[in-house]
């Protein structure tokens, strides 16, 4: 898994290549977790009775304290990058499945009456109609991962792996350089508001018909991406 988003030895050795290698560890996770919950929430929907235990195990298991989830892991993936991601994919599934659920089952019925009518079988159904008028509360559920992933990747270093912008604030501590601690400390929250920002911007280019002021004009809009889903479905 790591090796497709290798970075060059001589780049994680610079400050610029700490952030890249901070940005890897913490958001391929979130993506692996994204693409598990969305067959799990489908199954949800469609078993409404799935729905309730698949929240309870993922709320349990975002309840482990993530060090303690990587020292169990040590003892089947070692001191390496996987050790970091497989916890912090598993605490995103707490967040996307019942974020993708709630926006899939906010479809209207009359909206999937008519992409039936049109012939789009349930599969497609799912992938260019629901889940795009979906799309807010998904990106909602992204931007609150992707936050929380951030500030967990620098806990690796605790055990001894690379923690990217981690690693800065345990040579800090380590040996009593305060500019390394704010370096690490700043870095790290800068990155979460950029990416955080990055996603608001992706969500209003992937859903120009959402309101751009509060949640209360939302319903009025609401029948305008679904007939835009239903056209590109049909396409």
């Amino acid at each position: 898994m790591n090796g497709l988003f290798d970075m060059p030895s001589d780049l994680q050795n610079t400050y610029w290549g700490l952030i890249g290698l901070h940005l890897r560890n913490a958001l391929v996770p979130v993506l692996i977790g994204l693409l598990v919950a969305l067959p799990v929430a489908q199954l949800c929907v469609r078993l409404r009775w799935l729905y309730p235990p698949v929240l309870w195990i993922t709320t349990v298991l975002y309840a482990i304290p993530s060090l303690a989830f990587f020292v169990v892991l040590i003892d089947y993936t070692g001191l390496s990058e996987t050790t970091v991601m497989i916890p912090l994919a598993v605490y995103s599934l707490v967040v996307f499945v019942p974020a993708i659920v709630d926006g899939v089952r906010s479809v209207p019925r009359e909206t999937l009456d008519a992409a039936t009518a049109m012939g789009i079988g349930p599969v497609r159904r799912y992938l260019q109609v629901q889940l795009p008028i979906a799309a807010p509360a998904i990106i909602a559920g992204l931007r609150v991962a992707s936050v929380s992933s951030i500030s967990l990747v620098s806990v690796g270093m605790l055990i001894g792996n690379q923690g990217a912008l981690g690693n800065l604030l345990n040579s800090g501590m380590i040996y009593n350089q305060p500019r390394l601690i704010w370096l690490s400390v700043i870095g790290t929250a800068v990155l979460a508001v950029l990416v955080d920002a990055a996603l608001i911007g992706l969500r209003l280019l992937l859903t120009p018909w959402m309101p751009r002021g509060g949640a209360g004009t939302a319903k009025t809009h609401a029948r305008k991406p679904a007939g835009a889903a239903l056209e590109e479905a049909a396409s």
